[in-house]
């Protein structure tokens, strides 16, 4: 059974919002096991326990925010122990064009540090909109799109987790009957 962790920090609750709806996504693949927690919440052994993490914070400053970064570098003495984990990110901001894919990419360089085998998402969750460093948002998603964005991206995590750490092809994207051309 593959196990998903969906960590994140949020100051006013957008960030937390994605982080439910991703792993609603992340829950849609059988067999998977979900765990969401804030990083005030989260310890090495919620990292320890997982194959994928999809981790979350509000752009600050077009990066990460302190709070996120600093759980991370609490982590640095297991360094080089969670290797090959799967990881990817979301973040929202203040306004569309506030630096959420800065964020989100400052997040895949850190996970890329601890070793974890990062992504993005090719396909569309409605037109014009894509997931292709992470889950973008401007404030608390509400429109369909902005919530699919999350939700896809969830169950993109759980599918690599599938495939690769349970052995189960049938999970893999390719093989996927949602993916849309829009």
């Amino acid at each position: 059974m593959g196990r998903v962790l969906v960590l994140y920090y949020s100051k006013d609750g957008s960030t937390k919002r994605m982080a439910e709806y991703v792993a609603e996504g992340a829950s849609e693949i059988p067999k998977t096991e979900v765990r969401v927690r804030s990083v005030e919440e989260a310890d090495r052994s919620d990292i320890f326990w997982c194959d994928g993490i999809a981790v979350g914070s509000p752009t600050h400053l077009g990066t990460v925010s302190a709070k996120m970064k600093q759980f991370w570098e609490d982590l640095l003495p297991d360094w080089q122990k969670v290797d090959g984990k799967f990881g990817c990110a979301f973040s929202s901001e203040g306004g569309w064009g506030g630096g959420a894919e800065l964020a989100c990419q400052s997040i895949l360089t850190i996970l890329m540090n601890f070793g974890f085998l990062v992504f993005g998402v090719t396909d569309y969750s409605a037109r014009q909109f894509t997931t292709h460093y992470g889950a973008t948002q401007a404030g608390e998603p509400r429109e369909r799109r902005e919530i699919d964005s999350c939700r896809r991206l969830g169950r993109r995590l759980s599918e690599w987790v599938a495939v690769y750490c349970d052995g189960r092809a049938d999970m893999h994207p390719l093989k996927a009957s949602y993916i849309r051309n829009f």
